[in-house]
């Protein structure tokens, strides 16, 4: 029986989240250039692009955030500041990321022009990598089956300091539910005897790692993002978090057999996050929050029941004790509808597990492939980001995958970019029986602007006066909507709007960081 622990209450306004439950084994610590400046600084043990696409320059400003009282060397200040700006020389060649205000000084100064809205990059006038120091920075990725994290951090003695932190959104189950429509379409047209592909059951094959389209999507669009902030920063490794046995269990005092020569040190950490991300950190037979919180079996162990992970949940003290070994439908008879969601919970596919499972060998050899990449296991980055008191998050995940000492610097936004893709090929819309019910213009583009697009529209008359930033729609008839942060402008003719981004299969927003904040 595992036990868990609440961590210290903390006030809803400055962390809108239920402190995380962790276990206690996680909770015992062990372990001159202008544009570089802030990434040459004597070490200091201790612990979103949030760059907007609608200004021209990004923000300033760093906030400090006091770290917990009695962390021994951690207890020292963790700075938060805003994310840091890529930048480029004259060339294109990557420089180190320098800070916010560097940046808006080497623009005001015109040293410097816009090269990308988001992520926001800027490039030098007048200066090449040769005459700069570069020191590097590295990639963190915490691969997920709906979310993946992407951390750019400077690593220098084991000390971590984020630079720019990514949510990817995957786009893997519209992916699925497409390809589910397409196999019904073909599957009616041999039904109904219509046109139809000719049968290709016997020479179909699938080639050794073949991935399933919604599972190759979550591959590619991952390396694809690395391979860009290659181009835009001077990444010289990757860390990535993958399944890794512990080979300290074969060293153990007594002799291993089956299976547990894969136990590790940090052995069940995984069961234990997935489980208090699936019930919500809470107990699933009375909804207690903010304690301590024991692994129950649905189905006792003494009348059958298995250690699977559909077989687990969590249950706090005093219902764990009194439910002891009995079955779930005597123990929750009085609540019906509890016990329902309980069993439908208890018994949901592990699709999303499965998901990451399948992709983690081709995510490494795709990554080893391009840059030096290392990897760690689930257990050691919750066992990093626990000890560096940090909230979980997929980016921060990203920060602390593999072997770190300390983690100082955490940026305070962090830039979502989420899949959609670059239109369809098809050139109908088709009704839900198949047939097609509108037919599609052949272009894309229409007035040198397509659908996507981040522009900015100044209007100088009308019922849509003003100056609005946002992503473009466009139509034939050269009246567009353009869509901001908030909401849609209907009707802006082609004339008033300007170019700033093109469309790159991306719609980006930011949010802030768990648990992060920062003041002016």
């Amino acid at each position: 029986m595992a036990t868990f622990r609440a961590g210290r209450k903390t006030h809803r306004a400055v962390l809108p989240q239920r402190p995380a439950l962790e276990s206690a084994p996680a909770d015992t610590p062990r372990i001159g250039n202008e544009t570089g400046r802030g990434d040459h600084h004597p070490v200091v043990p201790g612990a979103e692009h949030g760059r907007g696409e609608t200004g021209t320059a990004p923000p300033g400003g760093s906030g400090v955030t006091p770290a917990p009282s009695g962390a021994g060397e951690r207890g020292r200040e963790a700075h938060t500041p805003h994310p840091f700006v890529f930048v480029l020389d004259e060339h294109g060649t990557p420089l180190q990321p320098c800070p916010p205000a560097r940046a808006r000084k080497l623009l005001a100064k015109g040293r410097a022009v816009v090269h990308r809205r988001t992520p926001f990059t800027i490039r030098l006038r007048g200066r090449t990598a040769a005459d700069s120091r570069i020191d590097g920075v590295e990639i963190g990725i915490d691969p997920g089956s709906r979310h993946t994290g992407l951390a750019v951090f400077t690593a220098v003695a084991g000390e971590r300091r984020d630079r720019y932190a990514i949510r990817l959104d995957h786009r893997g189950p519209a992916i699925r539910k497409k390809m589910g429509q397409r196999s019904g379409y073909r599957r009616r047209r041999r039904s109904a005897h219509l046109r139809h592909r000719p049968p290709r059951f016997d020479d179909r094959t699938r080639p050794a790692g073949w991935l399933a389209p919604s599972l190759r999507h979550r591959v590619g669009t991952t390396v694809s993002w690395v391979g860009r902030l290659s181009r835009l920063a001077p990444v010289r490794a990757a860390h990535v978090e993958r399944v890794a046995f512990d080979t300290h269990a074969l060293s153990a005092d007594q002799p291993l057999e089956g299976v547990e020569y894969q136990h590790g040190a940090l052995h069940g950490f995984e069961v234990r996050e997935y489980l208090l991300a699936t019930f919500d950190r809470a107990c699933v037979y009375r909804g207690a929050t903010n304690t301590p919180l024991n692994l129950d079996h649905v189905r006792p162990r003494s009348r059958g029941g298995s250690d699977r992970v559909s077989n687990l949940v969590l249950a706090c003290v005093p219902c764990d004790q009194a439910k002891s070994n009995r079955p779930v439908e005597e123990f929750m008879a009085r609540k019906p509808k509890l016990l329902a969601q309980t069993l439908a919970r208890a018994k949901a596919p592990l699709r999303d597990a499965a998901a990451v499972q399948s992709t983690r060998w081709a995510l490494w050899r795709a990554l080893d492939s391009r840059l030096p990449t290392h990897v760690g296991s689930g257990g050691r980055t919750k066992w990093n980001r626990t000890r560096n008191r940090l909230p979980k998050s997929h980016t921060l995940d990203a920060l602390a995958v593999g072997e770190i000492d300390t983690i100082t610097q955490t940026v305070d936004t962090v830039l979502v970019a989420g899949c959609t893709g670059r239109g369809s090929y098809a050139r109908t819309r088709p009704d839900r029986h198949g047939f097609p019910r509108l037919r599609l213009p052949r272009t894309k583009r229409f007035f040198s602007f397509a659908t996507g697009d981040l522009v900015r529209a100044v209007v100088p008359t009308g019922k849509e006066t003003g100056t609005h930033t946002g992503r473009v729609a466009v139509r034939s008839s050269g009246s567009f909507n353009v869509t901001t942060a908030h909401g849609t402008v209907q009707g802006i003719h082609h004339r008033h709007l300007r170019l700033l981004q093109r469309a790159d299969g991306y719609t980006y927003t930011t949010r802030k960081e768990k648990g992060v904040s920062s003041r002016p």
